[in-house]
């Protein structure tokens, strides 16, 4: 019987090397360990305990440590990774965000639900969407100069792209109105101590404002998320018609780039040098006194080198940290220092990245911006 079963073993994992199972089949981790057997899939460890609370419709198994049973094998022979996304992932919008290993759990959660419990993709006519081209709801939102979190009224409409929400649920007048073209979306739970923190980040009078909201249903904030996601995908093609859709789902809301203290000082030499709380969204780099602050305190926009904006490693002692990134604009130079060489090493890399890239006609228009406020 050991023999039987250490042939069913290696079968098994003949099979996790097959092409499309080499990968798991919903974050894309390498080197899957578990599959379920019920739905014919290979898995990591953490999407394996997503499936293990919907044990109704997906029964999972170790592959290297549970016992395998011939008719599963072959099931799992006849389907695999690949046959299951071409059910479960047949009319996935284009819009739609697929979470990776790194997204956090609310997102790997909701996407796995939404494949294999309630199917939302299998059919054009069930896939996710804004029917009516409007989205209404209330939502947590954290208050500005309180922190206290309170229930406000959201309505999101695709035809003019807008974002506003009201005070009052019978409020006739929004508190705010956001343009759907400036908003990006990302997850906080880290950041807002709550597992469905959602930041919401727009820009009004080329400053970036940022409002923390959340939903006690997971369900409900992913179906927001994608909600703003798709309003923005379909206003975008309206805007920029001759983009293709790659290049509209690129520019959709995604994680930031980088978030992190660093130390900066002012442009005077005698200026102190500050901690504070840096954020990189695209080529945006926003810095706060607290993390969960609604404004930032100053902005600097990262250019393309063919314009002249660098960025070099230094080693500085005027700061309590030594380990410094300079980074330089056609009109100014600023000095931010890291706590470890890893992080400076980290910042200095995802700010050459940036500035590799060429600039959009978009971004030639922010920058300008940028110099008529400094």
């Amino acid at each position: 019987m050991s023999g039987e079963q250490d042939w069913n073993k290696k079968s098994v994992r003949i099979l996790s090397r097959k092409k499309g199972n080499t990968q798991c089949a919903d974050c894309g981790t390498p080197d899957p360990q578990w599959a379920s057997c019920t739905l014919g899939v290979f898995l990591c460890v953490n999407c394996c305990g997503i499936h293990r609370k919907i044990s109704e419709i997906s029964t999972v198994k170790s592959l290297t440590m549970a016992k395998w049973e011939e008719d599963q094998i072959q099931f799992l022979d006849r389907h695999g990774n690949d046959s299951a996304k071409a059910i479960y992932e047949a009319h996935v919008p284009v819009y739609y965000y697929r979470p990776t290993h790194m997204d956090c759990q609310v997102l790997r959660e909701q996407w796995i639900r939404a494949k294999y419990e309630h199917k939302l993709f299998t059919t054009k006519e069930s896939s996710d969407g804004m029917p009516g081209g409007v989205k209404e709801g209330n939502l947590f939102k954290r208050g500005r100069d309180n922190g206290q979190y309170c229930i406000r009224k959201f309505v999101l409409t695709e035809l003019d792209g807008t974002l506003k929400y009201f005070t009052k649920p019978d409020a006739k007048e929004p508190k705010a109105v956001i343009k759907i073209d400036s908003i990006n979306a990302t997850f906080q739970p880290e950041k807002m101590k709550h597992d469905h923190g959602l930041q919401i980040t727009y820009v009004k009078d080329n400053k970036t404002r940022n409002i923390f909201v959340y939903h006690n249903d997971g369900q409900v904030i992913v179906s927001w998320f994608n909600a703003i996601r798709a309003a923005q995908f379909h206003y975008m093609k309206v805007a920029f018609p001759t983009a293709s859709d790659k290049e509209i789902v690129a520019r959709l809301p995604k994680n930031f780039l980088k978030e992190g203290y660093m130390e900066k000082t002012g442009p005077k030499p005698t200026d102190a040098f500050k901690k504070r709380w840096f954020t990189l969204d695209h080529r945006r780099l926003m810095y706060f006194k607290d993390p969960m602050d609604a404004f930032a305190k100053g902005e600097v926009f990262l250019g393309s080198s063919e314009h002249g904006y660098q960025v070099k490693a230094e080693i500085i002692t005027s700061s309590l940290w030594n380990y410094a990134v300079t980074f330089s604009t056609p009109e100014r130079t600023y000095i931010f220092t890291c706590e470890t060489e890893s992080e400076q090493d980290s910042w200095l890399n995802v700010f050459k990245q940036v500035i590799s890239l060429p600039m959009t006609v978009r971004e030639y228009s922010v920058e300008a911006q940028f110099k008529q406020r400094s």
